[in-house]
């Protein structure tokens, strides 16, 4: 009897064991996948860590060289540019002299004139021309002599024009003008009239006499 329950105990305790034996392969094949998962996603990872860097490397490769290749193109302009100023053709000379060249003159366009010369300058009338008679001795004898006058005029006056203005001015026609300038700046003119005209008399209206 005693050995029979010892039998029973073993068997018991052998089932007991082997249980534990099970459950513990089962644990262990658990935990190995598990390890085997953990490590796959690691891997995973990393490869795609790798990828990633291999990918942004190529990237930045990529534009390295075009930035390369531009500046390349750059330089290779700026080489034919800097070719092309200083192939510049030389001008022969064949003389001694250094001329500076002919630049633009415009013509002078002030805002105000300098000098205002119609405020200085008289206008040329009948008024103007003639200034006044003269009554010196020689005049006197030219007037009872010769049947002249004798004016003092304005150095512009020509002969026509003190023509003009003695027959507007006196109503007297004349037949000859001779003018002389005097040193002062004046211009004496000796009016010989016609023979209708009586130079005396002209004389007496004008108030030489």
């Amino acid at each position: 009897m005693v050995e029979a329950s010892n039998d029973k105990k073993n068997a018991v305790e052998k089932k007991k064991a082997e249980d534990k034996n099970k459950k513990n392969i089962k644990s262990n094949k658990n935990k190995t996948k598990v390890a085997n998962n953990n490590e796959k996603v690691v891997k995973k990872n990393e490869k795609k860590k790798v990828n990633e860097k291999q990918k942004s490397n190529e990237k930045k490769l990529k534009v390295k060289k075009t930035l390369d290749k531009n500046n390349d193109d750059k330089k290779k302009i700026k080489k034919v540019k800097f070719v092309g100023k200083n192939q510049k053709k030389k001008k022969i000379r064949t003389s001694i002299r250094f001329k500076r060249p002919k630049t633009l003159k415009l013509p002078r366009n002030p805002k105000c004139p300098r000098i205002v010369r119609s405020c200085f300058r008289k206008s040329l009338d009948k008024y103007g021309i003639i200034k006044h008679p003269l009554t010196s001795e020689k005049a006197m004898k030219k007037i009872e002599e010769i049947n002249t006058l004798v004016f003092i005029c304005d150095k512009r006056a020509d002969k026509r024009k003190i023509k003009k203005a003695v027959k507007n001015l006196f109503g007297i026609t004349c037949d000859k003008v001779n003018v002389l300038n005097r040193l002062n700046g004046d211009k004496k003119a000796y009016v010989r009239l016609s023979p209708e005209h009586d130079a005396l008399e002209v004389a007496n209206k004008i108030g030489i006499l």
